[in-house]
């Protein structure tokens, strides 16, 4: 049986794919649950305007994402934070933390997109990226101040 993946399935195929599977496979799992259509004329022509749009929600997505990247990288964030001995942050300066600096912003980030490898725990300038979208990952200057 052929079918035309609907969405992405491990070790099978990725959506838009038209895959040969074996009739029980397709028939009890993949069209029942939605994650593909057999395939006839009509489903073929269904799917490339399905397609055809979902790229076109895709591209829009990525153009958005570019437009707040290039926004992002032209601010910069202060996080004030309390020194101790050898100027070491009490505590230290958390995705949380910059999450909420860019809201100061006028930025609204999820912190899980903020990427640190570890917490910052010293005084500095840090070059902080930002995963924005797959393709796409924005540079945000961080000023690490003692309050």
């Amino acid at each position: 049986m052929k079918v035309i993946l609907m969405e992405d399935v491990p070790s099978l195929g990725e959506t838009g794919e038209l895959v040969k599977v074996t009739d029980g496979y397709g028939r009890n799992y993949l069209i029942p649950y939605g994650k593909a259509i057999k395939e006839t004329a009509h489903n073929i022509k269904i799917f490339e305007h399905q397609a055809k749009q979902l790229k076109d929600k895709r591209d829009r997505i990525k153009r958005d994402a570019e437009k707040l990247s290039s926004r992002i990288e032209s601010i910069s964030c202060t996080v004030a934070k309390p020194v101790g001995e050898e100027e070491k942050i009490f505590g230290s300066v958390t995705s949380m933390d910059i999450a909420d600096s860019l809201k100061v912003e006028g930025i609204e980030i999820d912190r899980k997109k903020i990427i640190l490898d570890e917490p910052i725990k010293t005084l500095g300038i840090y070059n902080v990226p930002i995963k924005l979208h797959t393709e796409v990952t924005a540079h945000l200057k961080v000023w690490v101040v003692k309050t």
